[in-house]
């Protein structure tokens, strides 16, 4: 049987990256990843040919011959039906694609034939996807994977497919934009938010999460803020983890990597409720998303996720 090999793509704000998929064999091959840096706000025709560039140096890991397709795993706003960027100056990135027909000026720059296949899903989905292919929601009816970093992604995973509606998942089946204290979800449960809250707190200035981690040993008010993330983080979840009757939890975002010192936390708090739900931490960590864009061109799974693509 000839193999079937995809080329998953994880756009991130300031580089993109992609490697390949053998779908039968549910095998990422790391000797095909390929790496760029970008300028999120250069010119159209600058971000098609980065990304171009990019995603030949897999194609030519793989050989052309042996490609089923290629998946991209998009941040939103974005037409995943059509391949069409929606970022205007108020999302602060990638403003100069608005309205592009991404597939068609990648076949062409490529030099792909114009039926190749060119799919897209959002890239929180596409985590969800990769760890329900080869990570660690492999095997679960229900699952639940989030990505804590510099925004909350999340996706609802039942019988291998994204559930974006329904009484048992919030609305567009995503959490980001959930109530929360004094704003919604994406501000406390991200990046911003603990820096923020660290900064209120101590009056010190850090880039990032990392900092407040490693300061932790020995700064009670960083072990605090991470005891208040885990705890907080059921507050917001468990409602949805008994509702989707979740199995599953996975996490994933650079956020995860701080889990030791917010882990205790958000076991009590899962006992004080309850919930039996199996809390994962992501092996695949920004794999995932390749993997689960790549899955795409997995003729059979698409049909069943293209109709789905309108309300991510």
């Amino acid at each position: 049987m000839k193999q079937q090999i995809a080329i998953g793509i994880d756009v991130g704000g300031s580089h993109v990256s992609c490697a390949a998929f053998n779908l039968n064999e549910k095998k990422y091959l790391p000797e095909t990843f390929a790496e760029s840096d970008l300028d999120n706000h250069g010119p159209a025709d600058e971000i098609i040919a980065v990304w171009s560039k990019t995603i030949a140096r897999s194609i030519e890991a793989v050989g052309l011959e042996n490609l089923s397709g290629i998946g991209f795993a998009m941040p939103g706003p974005f037409n995943y039906e059509k391949g069409i960027p929606l970022f205007t100056g108020e999302n602060n990135k990638y403003e100069n694609i608005y309205g592009i027909d991404v597939s068609a000026a990648l076949r062409k720059s490529l030099n792909l034939p114009g039926d190749f296949p060119i799919r897209f899903i959002n890239d929180a989905t596409a985590f969800a996807i990769g760890e329900d292919w080869a990570g660690k929601a492999q095997g679960s009816k229900r699952s639940l994977s989030i990505t804590l970093g510099t925004g909350f992604g999340s996706a609802f995973l039942k019988d291998n497919l994204p559930v974006t509606s329904g009484d048992d998942v919030p609305e567009q089946g995503c959490i980001w934009h959930l109530p929360f204290k004094d704003g919604i979800a994406d501000d406390y449960f991200s990046t911003r938010g603990l820096v923020g809250r660290y900064q209120q707190k101590t009056g010190k200035s850090v880039k990032g999460v990392k900092e407040i981690a490693m300061s932790a040993p020995t700064d009670e008010i960083a072990r605090e803020l991470f005891n208040d993330f885990g705890s907080q983080l059921v507050n917001l979840l468990h409602p949805w983890l008994e509702r989707f009757q979740v199995e599953v939890l996975v996490i994933g975002g650079n956020i995860a990597n701080a889990y030791d010192w917010f882990q205790p936390a958000l076991t009590a708090a899962l006992k004080d409720h309850n919930c039996t739900v199996r809390v994962e931490i992501s092996s695949l960590k920004e794999t995932a998303a390749i993997i689960g864009s790549a899955v795409l061109a997995d003729q059979s799974f698409y049909a069943r996720v293209e109709p789905l693509l309108a309300e991510m």
